[in-house]
């Protein structure tokens, strides 16, 4: 049994009927690769049954604690049943990219039961009319609770659930594996009568050590290494408010080779500079178009990762935060591409001033009763339609391996990653690269965007001109030389 940290009881705090708290995505494999050129669904059962011991997240399920005095508990489930949380769907033809992209909506909106280990695979046959997708392809659409896992050991889930080779055997290892038998109300109110005495202890020692991280920062500020300005406030957006409990999802797919050339506009770029003006271009275009967008930049949190190589396989939340300015204020693609470099690379200096594994441990001795209340009333008092918000947007970057992976023999395609929403916060992104691709996916609620196909266009926009401005510019210096 295993207590979860600071940040992660915060998700299962803010879950809600509206704000289900799971991240996600949509894979899509080829099954041409695996034995017979196809794959059933039992073949799938089979193969995750096989490998269930690779992941710590598969059968752990949540007990909370009375009342929500302390944070909950991790237990191995004695009641795992696999085929609950894996199930079968198919579309109705023609099985189009739209279609697919409105089950994922669908199946991504509806909460998930955290009696049980807070995940679910649904397997969705019938791709029969996607662009680029071979016949008798099939989805992954999942869902895995946000408490469970952060980007990064997301990604460690999904090489867990999959392999290099398409004929890759079955792992010799037994699986030890043991259920645990749930810890009695009276045991986990001791244990949080006893983590709220010792509690004060751990506040102090987190204190020292966030200390020499301030002191950087306000050195950093006065010989003016970076700034903190007003840039780094969002203004209200009409996405920044309460949510309805209905989603949409869309991506598309990009050339990375494009993504890289992009960099060249900016001395200096980052890959992740150019997905967050890409994205910042996109909800200009799309604000713009509905005549509502602020004259102030719109923002984006970006989430960084914490996690050490000892921790790369635990589960939770090992994350910082960096407010990234994305130049929406800005109408020329290649403009906007270097004022969001110049404003990342201001934003990083005062994360590394302050520590960003500092700011995962102030998370972990937060008390969880105030945790819980704050949610709740944030929620029940409408707070996201009355005060400003901390940031615009997510643009979350999640690398995929360079190489093809397979699952149950068939060859993984792409990858769409999907996220959890809250009030306040209705629209975020996923930025995935997997082999020679790179993927912007969305997941936005349906009241505040109506018209996800008019926003994936803006995105399309923001791309095309930024690789077009990349391209004129690689065709100059080869006529120069």
């Amino acid at each position: 049994m295993r207590q979860l940290q600071g940040m992660d009881a915060s998700f299962v705090a803010m879950e809600s009927h509206n704000s289900p708290m799971h991240i996600g995505s949509i894979l899509i494999y080829n099954p041409e690769t695996a034995p017979g050129g196809f794959v059933r669904f039992k073949d799938i059962l089979t193969f995750l049954e096989s490998r269930m011991q690779l992941s710590r997240t598969m059968r752990q399920k949540l007990v909370r604690v009375p009342f929500d005095l302390d944070y909950p508990y991790w237990i191995e489930d004695e009641d795992f049943d696999l085929e609950y949380h894996v199930r079968h769907v198919a579309l109705p033809k023609p099985g189009d990219w739209r279609q697919l992209c409105i089950q994922a909506a669908r199946l991504f909106a509806r909460p998930l039961d955290l009696n049980r280990p807070p995940w679910e695979f649904t397997v969705v046959e019938g791709l029969d009319n996607i662009e680029g997708v071979a016949k008798g392809s099939f989805a992954f659409v999942t869902k895995v609770h946000h408490a469970a896992i952060d980007g990064m050991s997301g990604i460690d889930l999904m090489e867990a659930m999959h392999t290099l080779e398409a004929d890759t055997p079955p792992l010799e290892k037994p699986d030890n594996w043991k259920p645990e038998s749930a810890p009695s109300p009276a045991n986990l109110i001791a244990r949080g009568w006893w983590n709220a005495v010792t509690n004060p202890m751990r506040q102090l020692n987190v204190a020292a050590k966030v200390v020499p991280g301030l002191a950087r920062t306000v050195q950093g500020l006065v010989s003016k290494d970076f700034e903190v300005h007003g840039e780094m406030l969002a203004p209200r957006s009409r996405f920044n408010a309460v949510i309805s409990p209905h989603r949409v999802v869309e991506g598309r797919s990009f050339p990375l080779a494009d993504i890289k050339a992009i960099r060249t506009l900016a001395p200096g770029c980052k890959v992740n500079d150019v997905f967050l003006a890409i994205v910042g271009g996109a909800m200009r275009k799309y604000l713009l178009s509905n005549e509502d967008l602020p004259g102030k930049t719109l923002t984006a949190m970006a989430p960084i990762s914490v996690r050490s190589n000892d921790e790369k396989n635990d589960m939770g939340n090992e994350v910082a935060a960096m407010i990234a300015p994305l130049g929406t204020h800005i109408a020329t693609g290649t403009e906007r591409l270097e004022y969001v470099h110049s404003q990342t690379s201001n934003s990083k200096a005062v994360t590394d001033a302050l520590g960003a594994r500092n700011m995962t441990e102030i998370s972990k001795v937060s008390p969880a009763l105030f945790m819980a209340l704050g949610a709740r009333l944030y929620t029940s008092l409408g707070l996201a339609d009355r005060i400003g918000p901390p940031f615009s947007t997510v643009v979350t970057n999640v690398p995929g391996p360079p190489v093809p992976i397979y699952s149950s023999g068939a060859r993984l395609e792409s990858m769409m990653g999907l996220l959890c929403l809250t009030d306040g916060l209705g629209l975020g992104h996923v930025v995935q690269s997997y082999c020679k691709e790179a993927t912007i996916s969305f997941t936005a609620c349906r009241k505040l965007m109506p018209d996800p196909d008019f926003y994936i266009t803006c995105i399309e926009d923001s791309f095309n001109e930024l690789r077009d401005a990349a391209f004129a510019k690689l065709g100059e210096c080869e006529a120069a030389e």
